[in-house]
């Protein structure tokens, strides 16, 4: 059947469920974008939503039907579809099936629509998964996954509906409990049932030259299917889901391509995708899929584009996508120019340090640090009685020239996590952006060269030049959602611990009890290492940490000393800064100055060719990563 009608009669089944009934405005988006291509649009919500929500659907949407959550979003879409009875639904040219999992339109709906309606068809999608000769699930009748349209988005025509096989096909659909029924129920064998009975199908991404390279082309091939196939969706899990799928298949990149394509290459506004994977998502997910790792420079600083002749990319024939790129990346490195520096009046956030010194014998290095901040910020330094302030104070005498300097005595309490939220807080808003640091010495280690190279670590990565300070504003200034940034854990002599979730040591649930304390709700696990700042130092967007410092703390809350290494309420706050972030709306994300990033490549690659070696010399041989994780576990 061909849609020959300018605008044909469509009804829209959209599938919705949010665990906290709540309607995000990327779904608003999508909604607006479909209701453009049909004319009846019928919003399913599979459980709850709340009284917001559901005046949103109902505003974007024709028809809103609320049913139990049961049956996975398959059952959803059979009584969206029959809502009026079978004869209704065949009033239709075209019934369109899709569900909250997706953001769009990317591309307007309209392109992709006037695109199939031309083609001879009884039913089309969007993209197919390529199938698999086997059965993952053990549920799929054949023995195997077929090639199939993803069910994510349907479409049939009226022709095909007036059909006793498709009748049937939902008719006779069997109760649905699991995830695995449901694949076997409808997604995974509808395509090929009803292939087989002669019925004709495509999609509207079809992409047969990536048939050797993937299964999923819109899963691992985002940014050529959205760019070249003009693709109108973009899958949500994308970005949230488990690294190690990703890994598995390739380099990990097609999330942050995705997205950058999305920001930068499409009218699509990327922070409603923000927005709701930061309410709904693990922190920890998004770092790595997103690859939230900022390396910046510390002995220039990033400006305008400076004036040149032809690029490379204008002026080098590129004959392959693949020289394109390297043309195109070649012609982005003009981005960063060298400067004599920045005036003051170039950081438009206003910026203070908050520094806390415990050790009067750091105070020096401490200061030297502090020296790094861009003339016009404030500095505060707290220490804990006004003999160390005697001591430290004499240090600083050459910053007041570029800086207002402000001394305050915090009392011997809570380490550095209590003057920062007790004795700055009638500050801390005061500011668009704070950096907190600290001295730092690690008395547990006797080798105390090992806790001076964390401290190293966290001022390379944080203040190592004023250059780089700069350059850490510009990014917060070009990133609005962008919330805290906090040097890599370490991983050096004692710390190796830390790479795995021994980022959380002892202290996930006094962590977790804190966040409930304070009406933190985003997602929070054992499992997902906090995207913490281990060693308390980082740069802040301060509206990011409204979540925490709401509670007005006192000093009588944190515990006194001696402190214990573990489950205290400070190394609670210490992991609890990103979950605040989130909560308040930020992201967060790792920094490193150019110059540390050498080392802590080298660092890495030093660990795991150990491991690796090591495990080789047990089992006798090199194993892909998989492998080798699986053997080091059942071992």
């Amino acid at each position: 059947m061909i849609i020959t009608d300018e605008r044909p009669r469509r009804l829209a089944v959209y599938v919705f469920h949010d665990a906290s009934g709540i309607v995000d405005p990327y779904v608003e988006t999508f909604l607006r974008g479909l209701k453009e291509e049909v004319s009846l649009l019928r919003v399913v919500v599979n459980g709850d939503v709340n009284e917001e929500g559901r005046r949103k659907l109902e505003a974007a949407a024709d028809e809103v039907v609320v049913r139990e959550n049961t049956g996975y979003d398959i059952t959803a879409y059979r009584e969206g579809l029959f809502k009026e009875g079978y004869e209704a639904l065949c009033g239709f040219d075209e019934a369109v099936i899709c569900n909250d999992t997706l953001y769009g339109p990317i591309h307007p709906f309209g392109e992709m629509f006037r695109s199939m309606a031309a083609r001879d068809l009884d039913f089309w999608g969007i993209t197919a998964f390529a199938g698999v000769p086997y059965d993952p699930f053990g549920t799929i009748p054949c023995g195997y996954i077929p090639r199939h349209i993803q069910s994510f988005f349907q479409v049939f025509r009226r022709d095909f509906m007036r059909t006793d096989d498709f009748r049937l096909w939902w008719e006779n659909m069997a109760p649905i409990t699991r995830y695995e029924e449901a694949i076997a129920a409808h997604e995974a064998v509808f395509t090929k049932a009803m292939e087989d009975k002669g019925y004709r199908w495509a999609v509207y991404c079809d992409c047969p030259e990536l048939a050797d390279h993937t299964l999923d082309p819109l899963r691992d091939y985002a940014v050529y299917v959205l760019r070249e196939k003009r693709c109108p969706v973009m899958k949500k899990r994308t970005f949230y889901q488990d690294y190690g799928e990703a890994f598995e298949r390739s380099g990990g990149e097609a999330a942050r391509e995705a997205f950058d394509y999305i920001k930068n290459e499409s009218t699509y506004d990327e922070t409603l995708m923000v927005q709701t994977l930061l309410r709904t998502c693990h922190m920890a997910d998004l770092k790595k899929r997103l690859h939230l790792n900022y390396i910046l420079p510390s002995r220039h600083v990033r400006g305008e584009k400076a004036e040149k002749a032809a690029s490379p990319a204008e002026s080098v024939a590129a004959t392959s996508p693949a020289e394109s790129a390297v043309a195109a990346s070649s012609a982005q490195k003009t981005d960063i120019i060298s400067t004599e520096g920045a005036k003051a009046g170039d950081i438009s956030l206003k910026t203070a340090l908050m520094l806390y010194i415990y050790y009067d014998d750091l105070a020096e290095e401490c200061a030297a640090c502090a020296a790094h901040m861009p003339a016009g910020t404030d500095i505060f330094v707290t220490v804990p009685d006004e003999r160390k302030l005697f001591r430290v104070r004499p240090y600083f005498d050459d910053l007041f020239g570029d800086h207002r300097i402000e001394f305050r005595v915090s009392g011997n309490r809570g380490r550095d996590v209590a003057p920062f939220l007790v004795t700055m807080k009638d500050v801390f808003f005061n500011y668009d952006l704070v950096l907190k640091l600290h001295d730092k010495k690690v008395a547990q280690i006797p080798q105390l060269s090992v806790g001076h190279a964390w401290q190293d670590l966290c001022f390379d990565c944080l203040l190592p030049s004023e250059a780089f300070a700069k350059n850490v504003i510009k990014l917060f200034e070009d990133h609005p959602a962008l919330g805290i940034l906090t040097p890599p854990v370490p991983v050096h002599g004692p710390y190796f611990p830390t790479t795995g979730h021994g980022e959380w040591g002892e202290n996930y649930e006094v962590t977790r009890q804190t966040a409930e304390m304070l009406g933190i709700t985003v997602p929070m696990s054992p499992d997902k290492e906090p995207v913490a700042p281990l060693g308390s130092e980082f740069w802040v967007r301060t509206a990011a940490l409204r979540p925490l410092f709401d509670h007005d703390w006192q000093m009588e809350e944190f515990p006194p000393e001696p402190v214990a290494i573990d489950g205290t309420l400070l190394h609670a706050i210490e992991r609890l800064y990103p979950f605040a972030a989130q909560q308040a709306g930020y992201y967060s994300g790792w920094l490193l100055s150019d110059g540390y990033a050498r080392i802590h490549m080298d660092n890495w690659r030093y660990m795991n060719g150990g491991l690796a070696a090591a495990e080789a010399a047990r089992t006798g041989g090199f194993k892909p990563y998989r492998e080798f994780l699986s053997r080091v576990e059942v071992s």
